[in-house]
């Protein structure tokens, strides 16, 4: 049924040989099996989750809880191929296309398809703080990750996200800090009989869709084997006070635009900085003027020079 388009509408072709791909490998059939499937006429029609819209007087909570909604009626992917690739190095640009192509096929997700989509849902939302959190769990001999979105408003932490535990994706916006969020995502990995080995914290996503910058996934990586449980919880408020200065700076990761303005002029700079060197002994408090001296004309092509 996960292979049944929603509602007719078209995919694109990479995706469905994608998933064609992966059927031929398990199924005898396996890619006739799935043209019969497309062409058939008769199948029922699987509604299509509708992307929520909001007033501008829905309180935040209202629509975080709305789009968690929309990401559970999607539903988690258990067929073992995943229908869109997302890689973690592009820019927020084009990780927001994914999100939009994600909406209109409306295919079962996992969870860093969630957290890319709950970015998308929430870039209106200009008073809510996103950034990732990754998790490591060790279980039966087997090490497994998982991601959420972390959400801050109002000084109140929050998660979004997707996952096969009820317990391990959306987290109401109600934790006072940081650390009260993530040792409740620990108990609820306890309850599954994980052990949390890993959590990684990234910065605040941009809530330019258009922005360049990529997202920055793992700011702080705390290893449990190698820290106490004080130091645990130390180390988590030391991240949510780094994002806090952050936005309180209005700062963000440098724009390319200022990276290459910079790699532009740093020639010249390189150029002068001899000059600078050598002339430091000569120079005199700014209100100061250096007297004009016949002697001291050899040395005006120099500074011509250097601008």
């Amino acid at each position: 049924p996960f292979f049944v388009n929603r509602g007719g509408l078209p995919v694109d072709e990479p995706t469905w040989e994608r998933m064609w791909r992966h059927v031929g490998r398990i199924h005898p059939e396996g890619e006739r099996g799935g043209q019969r499937i497309r062409g058939a006429a008769d199948l029922p029609k699987i509604p299509i989750p509708s992307v929520p819209v909001f007033q501008p007087s829905t309180p935040i909570p209202e629509r975080l809880e709305a789009v968690q909604r929309y990401i559970r009626e999607l539903q988690y992917n258990h067929t073992g191929t995943q229908f869109f690739e997302i890689k973690k190095s592009r820019p927020l640009t084009g990780l927001m296309d994914l999100a939009k192509e994600m909406t209109k096929e409306a295919l079962p997700i996992k969870c860093l398809e969630a957290v890319i989509l709950g970015i998308y849902l929430t870039n209106n939302m200009t008073t809510l703080d996103r950034f990732p959190i990754s998790f490591k769990t060790h279980f039966s001999g087997n090490y497994f990750r998982h991601i959420v979105l972390g959400v801050n408003f109002g000084g109140r932490y929050g998660a979004l996200g997707i996952s096969r535990r009820e317990e391990l994706m959306y987290k109401a916006p109600v934790f006072r800090t940081l650390s009260e969020l993530i040792f409740d995502f620990e108990e609820a990995y306890r309850r599954c009989w994980h052990t949390l080995k890993k959590v990684k914290l990234g910065h605040c996503v941009s809530h330019d869709p258009h922005s360049v910058e990529q997202i920055e996934w793992k700011r702080s990586i705390l290893d449990l084997d190698k820290l106490t449980r004080e130091d645990f919880r130390k180390e988590l408020e030391r991240h949510a006070r780094d994002m806090r200065l952050k936005i309180g700076k209005g700062t963000g990761p440098p724009s390319p635009t200022k990276d290459r303005k910079k790699d532009v002029s740093s020639p010249q700079r390189g150029q002068a900085s001899p000059h600078r060197r050598n002339s430091r002994g000569d120079r005199r408090p700014s209100g100061e003027k250096k007297p004009a001296d016949s002697k001291a004309m050899p040395d005006l092509n120099g500074y011509q020079i250097r601008v």
